[in-house]
């Protein structure tokens, strides 16, 4: 084997330059840590959470805490503090050891679901109201009452002010008159008996039997009209909408200048409301 020399190797080496003359590099500004991802701000505990919940939900008859540990890949602990957790806060129960949907879980989803059916009839609104070029209503006679769910109009076409409260006046508006035709005689007298027939305005019906004459003279599925009988100024015209045992109604208005195209209008909006039924019966739940 051959000797390895050690002998230092700068014996021979040409004298270094003195220190100072040696010319500076600029030294790289260490590379900054990158932004963290989208992923990197996820919270895991929340997402494991959730799939339990999905898959809580999947399962009509319940399921125990071993086949929901499986089925969302988690260990059985985990899945059992999570559990135990949600449980706490409402959103599952737990019966003789199987979990289901709990009451706050429960109202998210009714929640959630009444905001898709009103965004449902505010769109099928959006579309009356464009293809008639009048404010469209939507109302309906629940618990007693009469609501007005939802109203569509343009600054151009601006809606009927709705100076005296509709709930008491619905023997003066279209809207009202459509939904009481819609009633037996029973519920039509006691709702009169709650909210008695009063003068809005100088075309307001006098007293609640000639309303009554005038409400079983309706024709099913015909306009029911109404000339400044709740604001002065202003024509309306309502067509029932009847599904089920609910009373509901779409109308419009128009100012009483324009009172000569209101039951051409009304006849488009039946039109309308005959092809978009199908949007609109899932929204009468509302």
């Amino acid at each position: 084997m051959a000797k390895v020399d050690t002998a230092p190797s700068d014996l021979h080496a040409p004298p270094a330059r003195p220190r100072s003359s040696v010319p500076q590099v600029p030294r790289q500004a260490s590379p900054q840590p990158s932004e963290p991802s989208n992923s990197a701000t996820l919270i895991g505990s929340v997402q494991r959470a959730m799939r339990l919940l999905e898959r809580v939900a999947e399962h009509e008859y319940g399921a125990p805490a071993k086949q929901l540990a499986r089925e969302t890949g988690l260990a059985l602990p985990t899945a059992y503090h999570l559990l135990r957790t949600l449980v706490h806060e409402g959103y599952l129960r737990r019966d003789k050891g199987l979990f289901f949907l709990g009451e706050a879980a429960v109202r998210l989803s009714s929640s959630g679901a009444e905001q898709k059916r009103r965004s449902t009839v505010a769109d099928t609104l959006a579309r009356c109201r464009d293809a008639i070029g009048v404010p469209v209503y939507y109302a309906q006679y629940r618990d007693g009452k009469i609501e007005v769910v939802c109203v569509s109009d343009t600054p151009g076409n601006p809606a009927v002010e709705e100076w005296a409260d509709f709930r008491e006046t619905g023997h003066a508006h279209a809207i009202g008159q459509c939904l009481l035709s819609q009633l037996d005689e029973d519920a039509r007298r006691d709702h009169l008996e709650r909210h008695p027939v009063q003068s809005i305005t100088p075309y307001t019906v006098r007293d609640s039997s000639s309303l009554l004459r005038r409400l079983e003279r309706v024709r099913r599925m015909e306009p029911v009209v109404e000339r400044q009988e709740y604001a002065l100024g202003t024509v309306c015209a309502a067509i029932p909408i009847t599904l089920g045992t609910t009373a509901a109604t779409m109308a419009i208005s128009l100012p009483v200048q324009q009172s000569d195209r209101l039951l051409s209008a009304a006849r488009q909006l039946q039109e309308e409301i005959g092809r978009l039924l199908g949007s609109l019966a899932i929204s009468i739940s509302i």
